[in-house]
């Protein structure tokens, strides 16, 4: 016996007893039902199903709806950004919706700015920069509302790593801002964002970078030395002394991961930090402001083994992505959009504060093995806000292993992630998971054992 479903209330003979037209266009029947219940007209459910990935070569099938492909950000220059959804496998329009910007809930991942992964602008003069970023992402939310209107009223949040300490709360505020005067219809339900091992004040971030090397006996006192003697953070330029001192901090990194203290390097391949870092420094040893912007990654192989598979023509078919033929290859980082960023916020703090003055939820996040954006360069950092302490050093757990340790301040939460590196996830991924739903759910990490 074959089954049977309803459509409109009525009951279907098994599929054995339709012809294939019949069945197919039964099918389609049942699933325009499903979307238009879910208040979508047809032309919306089109459109997202034209962006449904139904699985991905060497993958695994999985039990979660997901998405991906393009939303128009610019037509004048041609701009688009790439976009991959995942739907949360349980109740989907009763989670909250998370923007990961380098994303439990249902989960959004954007390749911003534009020029970067399978991002692309057509227009050669276009600029790059943190306040176009930032209304480039804020124009990709409201027509990504747009195409998936189902969200519109699910809480919102956006979160990230490394430079989306600048992306983040640019982005926020930006939301911020637009939601005091937009129509209902482009109201974006925000209501908090976390950042990770964040780049977020130019002197602070450089400090603690150079001394939290020196404390893990990464640098020698001559070296550490030298450069506090010699550098003045507060500035953008430096002197050649300074800069002399910096190649031989620079140097280190050339033979351990920058990004894993304690990690191994990539046996068959580039480490991340060698490829991509060290010839920015080598080009723009003159002026501190591009080293501040490289981008982050980790696995030691990762480089190899993303970039090979995104290259993948069968992938790229599967997520709907490089539909124009973009004229480069994907890759984990643009150097080239990184050496024309034409503007960096010298510090992110004066965003942070209005928008915890304006009752977003705000937590900072940092593994403390990471040496880019390190520990104790966060700590220097929020130390700068001057917040006042609610609840000062505390252990949270995982299960019985402690996790980290959390600090509550008025308005913003710092936890650290025991045993991580600079993109946190990829190290302890069950530890991350937890930390995400206690930031969604607004509750305190566990204190004790469990």
């Amino acid at each position: 016996m074959g089954w049977e479903f309803m459509v409109s209330g009525a009951l279907l003979p098994t599929p054995m007893a339709l012809s294939p037209h019949v069945l197919y266009l039964s099918l389609c029947i049942f699933v325009i039902s499903f979307w238009v219940s879910r208040g979508l007209d047809s032309e919306t459910w089109a459109l997202q199903e034209a962006d449904r990935v139904w699985g991905l070569p060497g993958q695994p099938p999985v039990n979660f709806q997901q998405y991906a492909g393009y939303i128009t950000v610019d037509d004048s220059y041609g701009k688009a950004l790439f976009y991959w959804f995942f739907e949360a496998t349980h109740k989907p329009a009763e989670k909250p919706l998370l923007l990961w910007l380098n994303g439990a809930a249902n989960l959004l991942f954007l390749e911003s700015p534009a020029d970067v992964g399978f991002s692309y602008s057509n227009t050669s003069l276009d600029v790059h920069g943190d306040n176009i970023t930032a209304r480039d992402s804020y124009t990709f939310l409201v027509n990504w509302f747009k195409r998936f209107p189902q969200y519109k009223s699910n809480d919102f949040y956006i979160s990230g790593e490394s430079y989306a300490g600048h992306y983040v709360p640019q982005l926020a505020e930006v939301v911020f801002d637009e939601n005091k005067k937009v129509v209902k219809e482009n109201y974006i339900n925000l209501k908090g964002f976390m950042i990770g091992n964040a780049l977020m004040d130019y002197d602070t971030d450089l400090r603690g970078m150079i001394d939290y090397a020196w404390g893990h006996a990464v640098i020698s006192d001559t070296v550490h030395h030298a450069i506090m003697t010699n550098c003045d953070f507060s500035k953008l330029k430096q002197t050649t002394e300074c800069l002399n001192a910096f190649n031989e901090y620079y140097a280190v990194y050339r033979i351990i991961d920058m990004y894993s203290l304690y990690s191994p390097l990539c046996p068959n391949g580039i480490p991340f930090s060698k490829s991509s870092m060290m010839p920015q420094i080598a080009t723009f040893h003159s002026n501190f402001e591009v080293f501040r912007r490289i981008p982050a990654g980790y696995d030691p192989c990762l480089q190899n083994y993303a970039t090979t598979y995104f290259n993948r023509p069968d992938v790229q078919e599967a997520l709907h992505a490089n539909v124009t033929k973009i004229p480069r290859p994907w890759s984990l980082c643009n150097l080239e959009v990184n050496g024309a960023w034409n503007d960096s916020t010298f510090s992110i703090l004066p965003i942070i504060q209005r928008l915890i003055d304006g009752g977003l939820r705000v937590w900072v996040f940092s593994g403390d093995t990471d040496g880019r954006v390190p520990v104790t360069s966060t700590r220097y950092t929020l130390n700068k806000l001057g917040l006042n302490i609610t609840e000062d050093w505390t252990p949270w757990y995982d299960h019985k292993e402690v996790g980290g340790w959390t600090i509550a301040f008025d308005g913003l939460t710092f936890v650290t992630v025991r045993g991580a590196g600079h993109q946190v996830p990829t190290f302890v991924p069950k530890r991350s998971l937890q930390l995400i739903r206690h930031f969604l759910a607004n509750q305190k990490l566990p204190s004790v054992a469990f």
